[in-house]
């Protein structure tokens, strides 16, 4: 592992490392204790959620690393049920309230729920939260390329960041292409996929005995070459080290292709389509 995590920069001039610690499922004194191993393995970039119901944890597991909060970079996410400009103010201060935190660096809308038709006016509250000085940058999760070009339309402001699906079976590779074009950076949740499904791919698998590396390595160093930045969830410190030794290697072009090869258009996950799923 390199002493520094490379940085991208975002379209407002923040810099984010290019892989961070998801925190889904970190709960309690084991979470907060999670995110202080994280943090002390060498992330600088932890994500949370309204909906996580950890950011108080999160929190706790900043104070325990003892590292300054200067030096960190906290996401967290606004839930459906806030989406109205009232309540979308009053979450993002209750986020902070949990977190013992000033700021956010990152605050994303977690969901659009176009049926519900309110992010617009989530985004609106995102931007005066920016100008406040309660978060750095702000972004969305989980948009469409039509609610990304709406919310630009409608307010002028465009999101600095899309955190979506993204692994080597749903590799994204059209959204990619739209947040490259409005100047967005990709950023994947579930970004080694299923454990199970991911473990037993014998392509993945060959290129990782090329390399001498864990096949979650040859997919965390995929995510890093096609420009996205990753956020894989560990509780073991090892493994959390180990997620973060991806800088000391290169995957070939071939290599490359043979990964973006496994794509499929029924790759989600959990089956959780943005233009219907509804999260509150």
């Amino acid at each position: 592992m390199e002493k520094a995590i490379p940085e991208v920069t975002l379209n407002d001039g923040t810099k984010l490392p290019v892989t961070g610690l998801g925190t889904y499922g970190l709960w309690g004194n084991a979470g907060a204790n999670a995110v202080s191993s994280g943090i002390n393995a060498g992330y600088r970039l932890i994500d949370t959620a309204y909906n996580y119901e950890n950011e108080g944890a999160v929190g706790e597991g900043i104070k325990r690393s003892g590292i300054s909060r200067e030096d960190l970079w906290i996401t967290s996410k606004l839930p459906g049920r806030y989406h109205t400009y009232h309540k979308a103010m009053v979450a993002i201060q209750e986020s902070l309230y949990r977190s013992k935190l000033d700021y956010f660096d990152l605050y994303l809308i977690h969901w659009p729920m176009p049926n519900q038709d309110v992010y617009v006016e989530a985004w609106q509250a995102l931007i005066d939260a920016k100008k406040w000085g309660l978060i750095r940058s702000i972004g969305v999760s989980n948009f469409l390329p039509e609610h990304l070009k709406r919310i630009i339309g409608e307010t002028g402001v465009t999101p600095s960041l899309n955190q979506v699906e993204l692994h080597p079976f749903f590799n994204q590779e059209e959204q990619r292409s739209v947040h490259k074009d409005l100047n967005i950076q990709t950023e994947s949740w579930s970004p080694i996929a299923k454990a199970a499904d991911i473990m037993s791919n014998e392509t993945i698998s060959k290129i990782a005995d090329a390399h001498n590396k864990t096949i979650a390595q040859v997919v965390l160093r995929w995510q890093y070459q096609i420009g996205s930045v990753s956020i894989p969830r560990s509780t073991s410190p090892q493994r959390q080290r180990e997620n973060l030794a991806i800088f000391d290697f290169v995957l070939s072009e071939a290599e490359m292709t043979a990964i973006a090869e496994l794509s499929r258009p029924d790759g989600r996950l959990f089956d959780m389509d943005p233009a219907t799923h509804e999260e509150f």
